[in-house]
């Protein structure tokens, strides 16, 4: 199937996934009752009705989900290309997609979602329900969730994604079988893009060791160039502090970045959609929206800005991400362990801030950026938890 050549570096969970599709033409199995039924060893091969796909940010859950959607919807070899389109395009009847563009999953949706559940596939043979981003739900919508997994219909199927089996209920992990994935290989992400994207091989190579083999952020780093600067700037206006004055302002120009970077991704798509809602309310373009039709309009504004809320935070964690891998490198330079930097293309300023420097100094500035990065989860505003956070940054020449 074309839909596993998207995956990279994932093998193992690959094979798990493709000969539990290939012996699913009888009844899922259920791990209800307390198993965790983790895919590994003699049950690799088996069938169940929940399944739970963790790893890093990055690594491919939502791809090797629909993967192993498209494997259980098709009925055939025949049809196996025509159900990988409509599953790529989200619009095969069996199949059910929860994910949020928003900072969590509303319990509204996965009200809906649950009922949809009952229903019988049409097509396929099973109905499949993926839910992207699991770890967004709070306490009482997950155990929503948790009581359409406890008594499943012999068709369904629940492929769940999360970073780690720690940001679910345990009741929920008792119900459904893990399958982990590795961070794929600087190398793997590389040769992914330059054989999908066409990318040039050294820009390639480069935007995967940037991005730590983070594979969206990787194509994003090596098929925009301002996205490739805007990087570059954070990371040169990180080195550049050197006291508390220019610590706020570099977290003042940080959060403009984010800013940048978040209204790059979702400024035209969010045209797009008024476009696309105006013509099919019939406005044209230019004509006022008739009061009978504003507040379509205006769900449509409030869906946008809850998921630009979303894309500014989003943003602002992979300045601190990346900021991460500068001061790494920074105390890998110390260590004289050169050959292992990330940021290769910043080795003479790398050098520079670690002789200004000391190598407990920049433990405590990685200490600083983990709790930034807690502290905005926790609603604490971005510019005093940037500000707070670069002050243990000061480098003095």
């Amino acid at each position: 199937m074309a839909l596993w050549d998207e995956l990279t570096g994932q093998a193992d969970a690959i094979a798990i996934f493709r000969a539990a599709a290939a012996r699913s033409g009888g009844s899922t199995g259920s791990t209800s009752g307390g198993s965790t039924g983790r895919a590994t060893g003699g049950e690799s091969a088996s069938m169940t009705h929940s399944w739970l796909i963790t790893g890093p940010p990055g690594s491919g859950r939502s791809n090797l989900a629909y993967a192993f959607a498209a494997a259980l919807l098709s009925r055939s070899a025949d049809d196996e290309e025509a159900t990988e389109r409509q599953v790529a395009a989200r619009t095969h009847p069996d199949l059910t997609v929860l994910t949020t563009e928003g900072v969590i999953i509303k319990m509204d949706s996965v009200k809906e979602v649950v009922a949809r559940s009952q229903y019988s596939p049409s097509v396929g043979r099973y109905r499949v329900i993926v839910v992207e981003d699991a770890d967004r739900m709070v306490e009482r919508t997950s155990n929503v969730l948790l009581k359409a997994l406890e008594e499943p219909p012999e068709r369904t199927v629940w492929i769940l994604c999360a970073p780690s089996e720690a940001d679910l209920l345990p009741t929920i992990r008792s119900r459904v079988r893990t399958v982990r994935l590795r961070v794929p290989s600087v190398e793997d992400v590389a040769a992914l893009l330059i054989a999908r994207d066409g990318v040039d091989p050294a820009i390639a190579e480069r935007a995967a060791r940037e991005a730590q083999s983070h594979i969206g952020m990787a194509h994003r780093l090596a098929t925009n160039s301002e996205a490739r600067a805007r990087r570059e700037e954070t990371l040169r206006t990180a080195l550049g502090i050197r006291g508390v004055s220019t610590a706020v302002n570099a977290a003042a120009r940080l959060l403009a970045i984010a800013g940048d970077d978040a209204k790059a991704i979702t400024e035209e798509r969010d045209a797009e959609e008024r476009e696309g809602v105006l013509r099919s309310l019939g406005v044209e373009p230019g004509q006022s929206v008739p009061p009978a039709l504003r507040s379509q309009l205006k769900a449509l504004e409030d869906d946008q800005k809850r998921r630009a809320t979303r894309s500014l935070r989003d943003g602002i964690d992979r300045i601190l991400v990346d900021l991460t891998s500068l001061y790494r490198d920074v105390l890998m330079v110390q260590l004289g362990r050169e050959a292992s930097v990330i940021n290769r293309e910043l080795l003479a300023e790398l050098r520079s801030g670690g002789a200004s420097s000391t190598q407990a100094a920049t433990l405590e500035t990685m200490d600083a950026i983990a709790l930034a990065r807690q502290r905005i989860e926790s609603n604490v505003a971005p510019a005093l938890a940037l500000e707070a956070m670069l002050v243990s940054a000061i480098r003095r020449r």
